[in-house]
């Protein structure tokens, strides 16, 4: 379904966007599939990869980090030996789920060259598609987590249930990022390479191997402006220590990936008339 300029001031409204992608979801739905199963075509796991793999990194986490170097997270004194390994995976999932989106996104077109010749084919769920991948493997590595939060401390907390909430933003960052970069890196091929750079940057920028309480007083101003590490602060909070969010910065953190989806988005619908011309 094609969208005119006289029609793009509506996806102002982010639901415009949820009602216009939603009208595509059994072909996003086929396409996740497709890309999912495809990661393991031909092997004999297949599909149980995506929990084998999270259950491997985790146990290797807690060996070294619990066994070698006794590292403490500090959040909490009574803390168990796997909590560091627990802090860094929790991280790791959070920021892995952003970061596998915004890395995919400049060849989402590119390496679909097959779809832009089509007229009717919606482009616009190809970044969606991205970040349904990431998502899953997310999902596969939370429920590695969880069970081993039951194996090794016998419950959960009931903030674990506000995980969903403290996603949003990060669902809506990576799709803002990952349709502005979908087209960027149609008409800009460096961007690939450029993307993938910076993420590494606001991988080390962002707390995942460390807590934010380790960073010097005079360093922490890049945690604040730095909107994944609020993210991944607050999901470590939900599912770890049994904490609820700052709801004000959760809301500031909010609004600002919400601009960020809509902005995407918009440039996005406009500028895809030219994919044709460059691919």
């Amino acid at each position: 379904m094609a969208t005119h300029d006289g029609r793009y001031s509506r996806f102002l409204n982010p639901l415009m966007i949820i009602s216009h992608i939603w009208q595509y979801r059994d072909l996003i739905r086929q396409l996740t599939w497709r890309a999912v199963i495809g990661r393991y075509k031909g092997s004999i796991v297949g599909l149980g990869w995506s929990f084998v793999h999270p259950l491997v990194m985790l146990a290797i986490y807690t060996f070294v980090f619990s066994a070698i170097f006794k590292s403490k997270w500090g959040v909490q004194p009574d803390e168990g030996k796997v909590a560091f390994a627990m802090a860094l995976f929790m991280g790791l999932i959070t920021f892995n789920m952003f970061s596998e989106t915004v890395n995919h996104a400049p060849t989402a077109i590119l390496n679909n060259v097959n779809f832009v010749k089509k007229v009717v084919f919606p482009l616009e769920i190809l970044p969606v598609v991205g970040f349904l991948g990431a998502f899953v493997n997310a999902l596969f590595s939370l429920a590695v987590l969880l069970l081993g939060l039951l194996v090794f401390n016998h419950f959960l907390h009931w903030t674990v249930l506000l995980l969903p909430l403290v996603w949003l933003p990060v669902v809506c960052l990576s799709l803002g990022c990952g349709f502005f970069l979908a087209s960027m890196g149609v008409f800009v091929r460096d961007v690939g390479a450029t993307i993938s750079i910076l993420t590494t940057m606001l991988f080390f920028l962002s707390p995942i191997f460390y807590p934010i309480q380790a960073v010097p007083e005079r360093f922490r101003f890049v945690c604040r402006i730095n909107p994944m590490a609020v993210f991944v602060e607050d999901a470590r909070k939900v599912v770890l220590w049994g904490m609820t969010p700052d709801w004000g910065v959760w809301a500031g953190g909010f609004a600002f990936s919400l601009a960020t989806l809509i902005l995407g988005f918009l440039w996005f619908m406009k500028t895809r008339k030219g994919f044709a011309d460059v691919v």
